[in-house]
């Protein structure tokens, strides 16, 4: 099959005559007679080009490309238009259509564009499947490193809303790679050729994060010698990163707001408007909704960065990511330093696990680089690891203490018991407990109930189910009654 195909107008004598033409040229055809009954089908089925007179009686092709692109943004689309309507056709372009073509067209030049246009469809998704393969193999995706559902659940949703325009909110404690979220959003999307440009709006006094974001006019201010252009014009035609959204004063957050609904503002001292064209990302780790409520942040600027929200999950919630993140981070370490490849040690890397990490991957990051400096040999202990400092315990939902995983009668039978191991073969045995024993106390803290065992534990029901599965282990074998929902 060459891919599929979505033909749509509403004059049938050429819905019959494309059909036609494209089912010989051996693509999967089907034919709608109406923008709204294309949309059903979109919605029902996946297509790689789509086809669609730009007037038709009910919804237009315009509105059709609109809708599509938001169901799936991959989708290309191609506008044909009435002879001599070039402005709409550019509109067209501009709202994400792959071409256009006028009426009355030739067929061999059709044929050759959505020859074209497939052919790249197909090399994407192509490409796109073989990253999903390598994402869930290696546990990356854009810079950021895990394979945990939580951090699956962030990956998904940036794919879904990287093509779209839609502002975002990231949320999450520090360290936790919000940054790398706008990031990975801003690589994934159309305006990828433009500049990302990052701000902190906590680094910045009233005055000088309004000059910052605006720019600001000769004389605007004292220490104001020269014209200066702020973030919103060099970000024009890309992405602006609002990092630390909720230390931004009220005043500054009405300016924002007005250009994230007009697209224009002055600079300080100007008053000549300047369209620009931004998308937006924030971030926060503070309460929003707290300080909505307390009167330090807009309701109505609250509402316009939070289209799509995102949260990252802190560290110690996704820990099954903490042997993916060690191992990058040495690498990194040793690379910088010049150091030769090490490793951790078992004990190493159960106070590891056991760590709370309070400032999340930052904090992993800083231990593995102290490690990598101060070890002397080519295995970093624990005492490699938090010299200088004592390990911080975590406790579970169960109130359990973590650190109970590095007791020192734990540690003894655990390095018995590994005695002759390789180092990977050791830290596989060494997660593989870990996690079976994770699973276990969440099936007995919920008395065998799996639906109620997965929202424990931040996962899907099928994907603790698969881990069950892996695991081995069964409701019955701990000698529970499942009594799942």
């Amino acid at each position: 099959m060459k891919g599929r195909l979505l033909i749509v107008d509403d004059e049938r004598g050429i819905v019959i005559a494309l059909k036609g033409l494209f089912t010989k040229e051996g693509y999967e055809v089907e034919t709608a007679e109406s923008g709204e009954e294309a949309l059903e089908k979109v919605k029902a089925g996946l297509f790689h080009v789509i086809i669609t007179d730009l007037s038709m009686k009910g919804m237009s092709g315009l509105d059709l490309l609109r809708k599509v692109r938001e169901l799936d943004p991959h989708c290309a689309v191609l506008m044909i238009t009435a002879y001599g309507n070039q402005r709409i056709a550019v509109e067209a372009m501009k709202a994400g259509a792959e071409d256009y073509l006028p009426k009355p067209f030739d067929n061999d030049e059709l044929r050759l564009k959505v020859r074209k246009v497939m052919e790249t469809q197909l090399l994407r998704r192509a490409h796109d499947q073989l990253l999903e393969r390598v994402r869930l193999e290696t546990g990356t995706f854009e810079n950021m490193i895990g394979r945990s559902p939580a951090m699956m659940r962030v990956y998904e949703t940036i794919e879904k809303v990287a093509p779209t325009d839609v502002t975002v909110l990231v949320r999450g404690e520090s360290g936790t790679g919000k940054e790398l979220v706008a990031r990975a959003i801003h690589f994934r999307s159309p305006r990828a050729r433009s500049a990302f440009i990052a701000v902190n709006c906590a680094a910045f006094s009233r005055e000088l994060v309004e000059s910052e974001l605006f720019g600001h006019e000769k004389g605007a201010f004292t220490g104001a010698v020269a014209r200066r252009e702020g973030k919103f014009e060099a970000a024009d035609g890309g992405t602006l990163f609002l990092d630390e959204i909720g230390d931004m004063g009220l005043e500054t957050q009405a300016k924002l707001l007005r250009v994230i609904q007009e697209k224009q503002f002055e600079r300080i001292g100007g008053n000549q408007p300047l369209s620009v064209d931004v998308r937006i990302i924030a971030a926060t780790n503070q309460d929003l909704e707290a300080m909505v409520k307390q009167g330090r942040f807009r309701e109505d600027l609250y509402y316009r960065i939070k289209v799509v929200e995102i949260r990252l999950p802190a560290l110690r919630e996704r820990r099954e990511d903490i042997p993916l993140l060690v191992q990058h981070f040495i690498r990194d370490a040793c690379q910088r330093y010049g150091k030769p490849e090490k490793q951790l040690t078992a004990e190493a890397m159960r106070a590891c696990m056991a760590q709370s990490w309070k400032g999340n991957a930052r904090s992993l990051k800083a231990a593995i680089d102290q490690a990598v400096i101060l070890s002397s040999e080519n295995e970093i202990t624990p005492a490699d690891l938090f010299a200088g400092s004592s390990p911080e315990s975590s406790t579970d939902r169960d109130g359990a203490s973590a650190s109970a995983l590095s007791a020192p009668a734990a540690d003894d039978a655990a390095i018995a018991a590994q005695d002759g191991m390789t180092f990977r073969e050791a830290k596989e045995k060494f997660v593989g407990d870990w996690e079976r024993a994770f699973f276990v106390r969440a099936l007995r803290a919920t008395g065998g109930n799996i639906s109620r065992a997965a929202e424990r534990t931040g996962m899907y029901r099928q994907s603790f189910q698969q881990k069950m599965k892996e695991l081995g282990i069964t409701v019955a074998e701990l000698g529970l009654k499942a009594e799942d929902d």
